[in-house]
């Protein structure tokens, strides 16, 4: 009988997610991880990687709990990742942050606003969150692929040309001229999904590629110094200590955005818009942002992430469109793959998607 084999398109940290829970479930599993750039290199190199226990939707409460005992885990196994405990504040009504914080926040009232700059509305106050941390997203994917190889086999700078599905399994074309057969192909492309090879089997989701932004701050966070959160407006300041600044991230309205043109860099109205609203809430912080990063991600019509089979077959399955929470959910994400997989390869699978396994 031939070595069952999965393909995995996209090595942002949900695709390298997925190739290790595949490996540590099935030893006996071909996988085979393919990106058009390098491993980490798009959305997930550009993510704040802010995790909070917290989920808008039931479905993103449970994921978001199973990622954070997730990340819980590997830290405590591997203190020398890139993971980094951070405090956090959330500024809201004088009731609370209400059900969205999971029981893991364990909110209680803060002494002060989190930064000295943040202002508290009258009616409101801020709430100290336990359990979050952030994340150099980028160098977390490279370190799990780098943990995964030989074992798990990753193709850099080798796009996707065509996805073909058989009775019996999918054929996956390069751009390098290989064709890889495979039990079942999970598509974890990101912002991509416009991509000729897979944009006909998307386009049925619904999904919209939104602009994502967060500026810097050119002001060095003091050791300690909590994340903000201003939930009301979708934004907040985050210490990035080891990168030594500030970053301020708010919610974008451009949609439609292609993650295949021209970085342009931030416009005078986008760095207007985040000083506009640092003026309220941290007005002494508004003439620091002048600098930034833009990219984009993939946003589902209900903001939950989506993984689902895109062929009656179930041999092609689309994973993505976290909107905006990719690293927040990835480990959840991974796990609903890893059971939508298995069933499909047989009994040669191991239990267990939270242990550690042989990978990092």
């Amino acid at each position: 009988m031939a070595q069952p084999a999965v393909v995995i398109v996209g090595a942002g940290i949900a695709g390298c997610l997925i190739a290790r829970e595949l490996a540590a479930r099935d030893p006996g599993l071909s996988i085979t991880v393919l990106d058009r750039d390098a491993v980490g290199a798009g959305a997930s190199r550009r993510s704040a990687g802010l995790h909070l226990p917290r989920g808008a939707t039931p479905r993103t409460r449970r994921m978001s709990a199973r990622s954070h005992e997730f990340y819980d885990d590997l830290r405590s196994r591997h203190p020398a990742l890139p993971i980094y405990p951070v405090g956090a504040t959330v500024i809201c009504p004088e009731g609370g942050p209400g059900r969205d914080y999971l029981s893991q926040a364990a909110a209680v009232p803060a002494v002060g606003p989190g930064h000295p700059a943040a202002v508290v509305p009258d009616g409101w106050r801020a709430w100290r969150l336990s359990g979050c941390h952030y994340a150099d997203v980028h160098q977390l994917a490279r370190r799990l692929a780098a943990t995964l190889r030989p074992r798990v086999r990753f193709a850099e700078g080798v796009a996707v040309t065509g996805l073909a599905a058989g009775p019996g399994a999918v054929t996956v074309t390069t751009g390098t001229g290989e064709r890889l057969v495979a039990d079942q192909v999970v598509l974890a492309p990101g912002p991509w999904l416009a991509a000729p090879a897979w944009r006909d089997l998307v386009a049925p989701l619904g999904l919209r590629v939104k602009k994502v932004l967060a500026l810097h701050l050119g002001q060095r966070p003091d050791p300690g110094d909590p994340a903000v959160l201003f939930d009301a407006d979708d934004a907040f300041l985050l210490p990035v200590e080891h990168q030594g600044h500030w970053l301020f991230s708010y919610a974008s309205a451009e949609w439609d955005v292609d993650p295949d043109a021209p970085a342009a860099g931030l416009s005078p109205a986008e760095v207007g818009a985040a000083r506009d609203l640092l003026r309220r809430h941290a007005p002494s912080l508004a003439a620091a942002c002048d600098s930034g990063r833009v990219f984009c991600d993939a946003y589902s019509p209900d903001r939950e992430p989506v993984v689902r089979a895109l062929d009656d077959a179930g041999r092609i399955i689309f994973a993505g469109a976290a909107s905006g929470s990719g690293y927040r959910l990835a480990p959840a994400i991974a796990a609903e793959v890893v059971s939508m997989v298995q069933p499909r390869l047989g009994d040669g699978a191991t239990e267990g998607v939270q242990g550690d396994h042989q990978y990092v």
